[in-house]
């Protein structure tokens, strides 16, 4: 019913179907489905002008799966429309709804942001170390390593950290004499 209707309102529209893309027994809460893959690589090759849905719902489930697609649909000139909730992004009241539901995507993301940092405010306050455990390393050995000519993907490895902490601890070594930087072996 829902295809068949869809079709008529097309035909209707005096518009041409370029395609159907139905993920059939695939949950829409899914923001991988085949179908809904298909179309979004067709959108980006610019295959057609409109996508028009049944319902929201059909297309996706969650209102911010929802408004990244409708956001790329906008950004590669591509019009929407949602039949049963009769929203047209080609006319002017569609454009309205689609603005109106931006602000509240962007008020969202806003006031998760905000909930963030007043996470970590919050974890800092009470004396939790926040980010990623700090890597220690021998300066001074990766400093003889570096003198003998060693790279520093290889210093990295034996030193197990990565190449941009050997390097940051390899540009500030402690000083070493001419003994100790030839004494070393790896």
């Amino acid at each position: 019913m829902q295809t068949r209707e869809l079709k008529e309102y097309i035909e209707r529209r005096g518009w041409q179907l370029a395609g159907e893309y139905v993920d059939i027994g695939i949950s829409g809460t899914k923001e991988k489905r085949p179908e809904l893959d298909r179309l979004m690589t067709d959108a980006h090759k610019r295959r057609f002008e409109v996508v028009c849905v049944w319902r929201f719902d059909r297309f996706a489930r969650s209102v911010s799966h929802l408004l990244r697609a409708l956001e790329t649909f906008r950004a590669l000139g591509i019009d929407f429309v949602s039949f049963s909730e009769q929203m047209d992004t080609s006319t002017p009241a569609g454009k309205l709804v689609f603005t109106v539901l931006g602000a509240v995507a962007e008020l969202e993301r806003s006031l998760i942001v905000e909930r963030v940092k007043a996470g970590l405010r919050n974890a800092r306050a009470k004396g939790k170390r926040l980010g990623r455990p700090r890597s220690l390393v021998d300066a001074r050995k990766i400093a003889q390593l570096r003198a003998q000519g060693v790279s520093w993907r290889k210093i990295a490895r034996q030193a197990g950290c990565s190449m941009r902490t050997a390097r940051r601890a390899g540009q500030n070594p402690p000083r070493l004499s001419p003994h100790e930087a030839a004494d070393f072996s790896a």
